[in-house]
Formats: C-alpha cells, structure tokens, sequence
C-alpha cells in the first residue's frame, strides 16, 4: 500500500485520488476550496484544506514523507509552479505535476519535476488507438514502439495452436505474454498452446 498525496481536487485529481483509494492505498487529498475538500473528504484517508502557495502550509502537510505528491492543479498556472517549487524545496522526491500548456511543461521539466502529466492528450491517445484498434481491449505502451495488449480470440482462431496464429515476419515480432482462459492464465503459453 502506497501513501499519496494528490494537489488539486478537480475533476482529474478526484479522480486520481479515488482510484489511488480504490486499488489500496492511502491518500491525502489538498484543495483551497472547503466545498471541494468537503464533497471528497470522506472517500479519501485524509484530507486538507490549504493553500498550496504557501510554503508553511506545506510544511504542516509533511509531504515530503509521501511516496508519491500529486501536483493536480488545473488552469492556475502560477498556483501550480509557485506549489512545485515549494515542494522541490521541500524535500519531496518523487513529484508528478499536471501541465496545461507547452510552456507549463517546459517549466516544470526545467525545476526538475519526476514526470509531466498531460491527461487531456494522453487520454486522446488512448482514445484514438482504441478507435483505431477495435479488437483491443486494452494497452500498456512501453516505449519505442512496443506495446503489451489485451485481445480476445476470435471464432477464426478456434482449434488452431498459438505458434500458427502468431506467424509474422520478422519472426517473433509478437509474442504471447499470458492467456487466459475461463479464469485460469497460462503465462508464456508455448507455440503449440491449442487456442
């Protein structure tokens, strides 16, 4: 179980933080505004109302003890870089910051942030490959072109082995990680794995 503290709870730290409790782990929501603080508190593990530009109220938060800090904030750009750099100051190590604009990411890179968030075009991206791939069901990209996917296996592949329904060129240019088959994964199924 991870500790989580998430900056901003708009629509898109909400949504973090929920999911963050959902899977386990503890979070520590941050707002300025009560009513938002207020509507969240209590599906959260903590939650605080404050004002992030100020390095004192930080300071009281102890988020440099989190595993992972959250900067969430949506379109006040200088909230969130007066935030970061107070964090970065702060000691926290591992800092993901949401960025709302080229020139936004290329500030927070510049302060040294662990990673940039741009949920709007992450998600189109997601979208237009499922668009574009409908028999995927889902896809982890793991950079450089290589991505782990989830598909079913049509009627076509009914009775034929793995190693024939795999047969690309160059050869192994797709590999079958794991299947899974009324409940019971078989991983690194060999090619003779009758689908």
């Amino acid at each position: 179980m991870g500790q989580f503290a998430v900056i901003g709870l708009g629509r898109f730290g909400a949504a973090t933080s929920l999911e963050l409790m959902r899977l386990g782990h503890s979070v520590l929501g941050v707002d300025a505004d009560n009513r938002v603080v207020d509507q969240h508190a209590e599906q959260l593990t903590r939650a605080a109302i404050a004002d992030v530009t100020d390095r004192n109220a930080l300071t009281e938060l102890g988020l440099d003890e989190y595993d992972v800090v959250l900067v969430a904030i949506g379109e006040d750009l200088q909230s969130s870089l007066v935030c970061t750099v107070h964090l970065k100051s702060l000691g926290v190590k591992e800092l993901w910051v949401k960025a709302s604009s080229r020139a936004h990411h290329l500030i927070l890179t510049k302060l040294g942030v662990s990673r940039v968030i741009h949920p709007e075009e992450e998600m189109g991206i997601r979208i237009a490959q499922v668009l574009s791939y409908p028999m995927v069901n889902d896809y982890i990209a793991l950079g450089n072109g290589d991505f782990v996917v989830e598909i079913e296996a049509s009627e076509q592949l009914n009775g034929r082995t793995l190693g024939d329904a795999l047969t690309t060129e160059p050869r192994g240019l797709i590999q079958a990680l794991l299947i899974k088959r009324k409940g019971i994964a078989t991983p690194h199924p060999p090619d003779q794995f009758v689908l």
